[in-house]
């Protein structure tokens, strides 16, 4: 039987509602709502931007990540934590971050909602 770490989470209610995130969704799901200070990679392109990463994480700080649910931003987790990124899931997600009352934005202006 081989060990598996624990992937580190946060809690939506943990993070203010400002908070820098990464955003790991597909574009359709961005394009409808989405952290007012999240930045968007889709979890695809993660490997191949992750030079962009090093400004979110100058700051010493734990970087979030988020998905719709949790999964998709776990394994990103998973493999930044293996690139030495001082990363944590958002638990539950975008779901649960809006659940929690956060904020969430849409760039058209329609009214935001999570995809």
């Amino acid at each position: 039987m081989s060990f598996q770490p624990s992937t580190p989470t946060v809690a939506p209610r943990g993070l203010a509602d400002d908070a820098v995130m990464l955003d790991v969704r597909e574009q359709d799901e961005w394009d409808v709502g989405h952290a007012p200070n999240a930045v968007h990679i889709p979890l695809g392109e993660v490997s191949s931007r992750l030079g962009e990463l090093a400004e979110l994480t100058d700051s010493g700080n734990v970087l979030p990540v988020v998905c719709r649910s949790g999964a998709r931003s776990g394994r990103a987790v998973a493999w930044l934590v293996q690139q030495g990124v001082d990363s944590a899931n958002v638990d539950g997600g975008m779901m649960a971050w809006a659940a929690s009352g956060k904020p969430i934005v849409a760039p058209s202006g329609d009214p935001a909602r999570v995809k």
